[in-house]
């Protein structure tokens, strides 16, 4: 049985809780604290570390970064502190935790869940993962292979990244009803499946929790469309099991 720790960085929390990768199942309650402001390498990991003492942890550990990341290095970070950009994420992380740690986008970890364990296992083709949170996060996988690193929440719509308007964090902080975010959010499903043509889209993140509250207010897709199966836990659960691959 492998138990590994998975860790999920987002723009406004770190949640981090014990994976057994065999089933996908938590093994113990998850642990949450806010992401810093601003979110610099030398504070997030400091937060990192203290969810690694929380969860008395010292064997492997995943973590997911809300960008592109290649080799272990940070490409892009959007919704952290742009100090990131060039940092050697594996390097930084292992020395703040004394962890052996692997990294990989956020989104992606969600992707590798749901195609493992979620609203994705089994299926063939080509699966477009969104998680709809502080941005949007995409996985997209072709034949259940991942395409690592899409990052679609930055595709422009009337101008701006795709995220400023359909992202969890928008419908928010605009206050806007369920139905003019989800006019937002299918104008934004629609170009995608225009650019991809996937086969099944499934949305993420903590909005997942309310799909009954937008899914239905969506136009018909080609593709089937469906909530993630492990919400909120999927990053999670994605990074312990690409440390237990690594």
């Amino acid at each position: 049985m492998a138990h590994v720790l998975g860790i999920d960085i987002g723009g406004s929390g770190v949640k981090a809780a014990p994976v057994d990768t065999n089933t996908g199942q938590l093994i113990a309650e998850r642990q949450k604290l806010d992401t810093p402001y601003p979110a610099t390498p030398d504070a997030v990991t400091a937060v990192v570390a203290d969810l690694v003492k929380s969860c008395r942890w010292s064997g492997m550990a995943g973590i997911t970064f809300p960008g592109v990341v290649i080799g272990g290095a940070i490409r892009t970070a959007a919704n952290l502190d742009s100090s990131w950009i060039g940092t050697n994420g594996v390097e930084a992380f292992s020395q703040a935790t004394g962890l052996n740690v692997t990294l990989l986008n956020d989104a992606d970890a969600a992707g590798v869940a749901e195609m493992k364990f979620g609203a994705g296992k089994g299926e063939r083709g080509t699966v477009l993962m969104l998680t709809l949170g502080t941005g949007i996060g995409s996985a997209l996988f072709i034949d259940g292979i991942l395409v690592p690193n899409t990052e679609f929440g930055h595709v422009e719509i009337h101008g701006k990244d795709a995220e400023k308007r359909a992202s969890e964090h928008a419908r928010e902080a605009e206050d806007l009803h369920w139905g003019v975010w989800a006019e937002r959010l299918d104008e934004y499903l629609l170009h995608m499946e225009a650019l991809l043509s996937p086969d099944l889209i499934i949305i993420g993140g903590g909005v997942s929790r309310k799909a009954d509250k937008f899914i239905p207010r969506l136009h018909d897709l080609h593709a089937r469309l469906v909530p993630a199966s492990l919400q909120n836990e999927a990053g999670i659960v994605g990074a312990a099991m690409a440390a237990d691959s690594a």
